[in-house]
């Protein structure tokens, strides 16, 4: 089974850098050339578009940053549409609004081939522990199939139903993922302003029985107070995905009060200028309203 990955960012090229390592071989596109150049002395084989990646692959799995990027590759003039064809197998590994990935997976059933909406939880730390976990929707067959290029990457795979089903579970484990951060960065904020030192409030928090994997993670976040370490998802990105919840939520009627005060601090450091810092520099918005020294 040949693969290709369309985009190669840091998770694009950490996927395809374990897919190597497994032994399988892969194609590769990425907007930027030089992104791919390590993979290159790897043995990846350089494609000019996402249509001569689909064209070159069996299964073609795609990681990219938003929605319209996501359409750009898959549906654009040079996309993956045009490249594939019966018997192929498309994965699509970007979070995006599961009506998007139906109507992704519709486009590229009416090339004869199918779509499976496998996005991921984890960053680039859990993806280099081989921690990673997939998210799937889509036909059970391809996902069978394809089954085994996932687990090569990360042993965490679960199948969820139905084309969209994949994203519908992304979107909520993003909004899980968000309060946790938020409420551990609230929590290490108010042990500061009662007079505790901070890198002893996050060890406590690490020992109690809240400490959960993304918090353990993120916890060099929380010491830094989000300023100083390079960002693993900073406040636009992550708020990407939590605008997307609350819009999902509104759709359907149902509350999730506590990610729209996550999102309002997210706002807030927006508003402070702190965008582009990893998205627990909300603990700096903390500090800040609430006047720690």
């Amino acid at each position: 089974m040949k693969l290709a990955v369309v985009g190669l960012g840091a998770m694009g090229a950490g996927i395809a850098g374990r897919l190597l390592d497994a032994g399988y071989t892969i194609a590769g596109w990425n907007r930027t050339r030089e992104r791919a150049e390590p993979l290159l002395g790897r043995g990846l084989e350089w494609v000019a578009s996402p249509r001569a990646a689909a064209e070159a692959a069996d299964v073609t799995l795609s990681m990219v940053t938003d929605a319209a990027a996501v359409e750009a590759v898959v549906l654009g003039e040079d996309g993956i549409l045009h490249g594939t064809g019966p018997g192929k197998v498309h994965v699509e590994l970007s979070t995006i609004h599961p009506a998007t990935s139906r109507a992704l997976a519709e486009a590229i059933a009416s090339r004869g081939a199918r779509m499976l909406d496998a996005p991921v939880s984890g960053s680039t730390t859990t993806l280099e522990a081989g921690e990673l976990s997939f998210m799937v929707g889509g036909d059970p067959e391809a996902f069978e199939r394809v089954e085994p290029v996932l687990r090569a990457v990360g042993p965490k795979v679960t199948y969820l139903g139905p084309s969209g089903s994949g994203h519908t579970m992304k979107v909520a484990v993003n909004l899980a993922l968000i309060t946790q951060i938020v409420n551990a960065a609230e929590a290490v904020a108010f042990a500061e302003r009662g007079g505790i030192e901070r890198g002893v409030a996050v060890e406590a928090l690490l020992q109690s029985v809240v400490a959960s994997p993304v918090i353990r993670y993120r916890s060099k976040f929380l010491l830094a107070g989000g300023l100083d370490e390079p960002a693993l998802a900073d406040v636009d990105f992550q708020q990407k995905d939590m605008t997307l919840a609350l819009e999902l939520a509104r759709t359907w009627g149902i509350p999730v009060p506590t990610a729209a005060a996550a999102n309002e601090m997210l706002n807030a450091a927006r508003g402070m200028g702190l965008r582009e810092h990893d998205f627990a520099v909300v603990h700096e918005v903390y500090r800040r309203l609430g006047g720690i020294a």
